[in-house]
């Protein structure tokens, strides 16, 4: 009975640890390696311990439990109860799952292995050995998975300029930064991604190279993506204002890093809500503002998008997808699950092109390319409805800085209309728009040319800035 309530209060003990430490599971390199060692530990102290075949099942049982209950205080699909969708699905196997890959698994075995040592026995007959050569395949697969999840990530050298992923202390948590130029002493160019909880590092080395050439490329991760997920939990959590102040945080590291007063700042989507806020409030940070897919009204937008939905719904015959959206009314909404039709089918219903997010660059260590879309719905679901009173044609009617826009010929009727609204009114020294023919919502992805050119002619005519 002592053996057993100590397994019990280790394996508990354990949980309540990792549950604290990591309440979404191993997020990082040294992560991994501390869940699976602490792993190891408690799973091996409990077969010796027991002495018994059960602490295989019981300390992985009793430690699991032990995570589910701490990390209640966490939120997110990553964390939350499983959700029958597809969102769900993907939020299960890159959380939950990686999570028992880097827990689970490397406490059974080893509370196997101590179980058999404190036995001092070996194995005979057929069902033993084969136990034992599972064992060890899965000791060997554990150990592989281990050893990927701590490869860094990196990105190619430049000769004579800068190439470096580095970190930006934003009130007291990191923001991930990819920096690209031919050379330091070019001007700088920082990029925001769309989504929250965003990161375009992968779709900016894959389409965007030409623009080192031209300037230092500076690529923040949004809070919560890529190698920006721990400032997800961090303290006060993701709001409009932590956004904004994410930005200007990371603006001000690079004005000081390569002495320049002033960066030419590029937004797009989502994120060019908060880009506009940010120079809105400090113009003189800022020697232009770029607007790519440029949001205005994200309500408005949804309300839009969810019509244009539930007619493309009907029109082609998807009766589930018109039923579903019609039973859920139009937005906006309080769960990131209600937002999943709008988000899985805009790219049919507006004939939108396949540029989607880029994970397959040295760029993104192996767990942020697992947690690449996790973490966009765990920041999704705290974000997206702080930020439903945002309307620029209202709160942002003028900007004192040179505003450039870079616009998709096929972008998105939810957005085209908003967005020329609030370009009629919008007062600034200097406004352009460019229409890219045949592009939609991810034009500078989709044409990356034409984009190369419209910075070239925003570095020229900004040069006195």
């Amino acid at each position: 009975m002592k053996r057993a309530i100590a397994v019990v209060v280790l394996a508990a003990a354990g949980g309540i640890v990792m549950g604290i430490s990591m309440p979404r599971g191993p997020m990082t390199g040294s992560q991994a390696v501390l869940s699976v060692l602490l792993s190891i530990v408690v799973g091996g102290l409990a077969g010796l311990m027991s002495r018994s075949g059960w602490a295989l099942v019981a300390a992985p049982l009793l430690f699991w439990t032990a995570v589910e209950i701490i990390r209640i205080r966490a939120r997110g699909p990553s964390v939350d109860a499983p959700h029958a969708s597809a969102f769900g699905l993907i939020a299960l196997l890159s959380g939950r799952g990686m999570h028992l890959l880097l827990s689970v698994v490397p406490m059974a075995l080893a509370a196997a292995y101590g179980a058999a040592w404190a036995r001092k026995s070996r194995p005979t007959g057929i069902a033993a050995r084969l136990r034992q050569i599972t064992a060890a395949a899965l000791s060997i697969g554990t150990l592989t998975l281990t050893v990927a999840t701590v490869v860094p990530p990196s990105t190619p050298s430049i000769a004579g300029g800068v190439a470096q992923l580095t970190t930006v202390d934003a009130n007291g948590y990191r923001i991930g930064v990819l920096l690209r130029g031919a050379s330091p002493d070019l001007p700088v160019l920082l990029i925001v991604p769309g989504p929250p909880g965003g990161s375009e590092t992968g779709a900016v080395r894959k389409s965007l190279a030409a623009l080192e050439q031209r300037f230092v490329v500076a690529t923040m991760d949004r809070r919560g993506g890529g190698a920006s997920s721990a400032a997800l939990d961090a303290h006060p959590g993701p709001t409009v204002d932590t956004e904004v102040a994410d930005v200007l945080a990371v603006t001000d590291e690079l004005r000081r890093r390569f002495a320049e007063d002033k960066i030419v700042l590029v937004g797009h989507s989502g994120g060019s809500v908060v880009s506009v806020l940010a120079v809105q409030r400090h113009p003189d940070r800022f020697r232009a503002y770029v607007g790519t897919g440029q949001a205005v009204d994200l309500p408005e937008t949804d309300r839009i998008a969810y019509a244009d939905l539930l007619a493309w719904a009907r029109s082609t015959g998807r009766d589930d997808v018109a039923g579903r959206v019609a039973r859920q009314g139009p937005p906006p909404y309080h769960d990131v699950y209600d937002y999943e039709p709008i988000m899985l089918y805009q790219r049919q219903v507006y004939a939108q092109r396949d540029a989607g997010f880029v994970i397959d660059v040295p760029e993104y260590s192996l767990l942020q390319k697992v947690h690449t879309l996790s973490t966009l719905l765990d920041t999704w679901d705290a974000l997206y409805p702080r930020m439903q009173d945002i309307d620029l044609r209202r709160d942002v009617p003028r900007l004192g800085v040179p505003v450039y826009f870079v616009q998709g010929g096929e972008e998105m009727r939810s957005m085209t209309g908003l967005f020329a609204d609030w370009y009629r009114i919008l007062q600034a020294p200097a406004k352009q728009l460019t229409t890219v023919p045949g592009a939609g919502h991810r034009v500078m992805f989709e044409e990356p040319a034409r984009f190369a050119e419209v910075m070239t002619r925003v570095l020229d005519e900004t040069a006195a800035s």
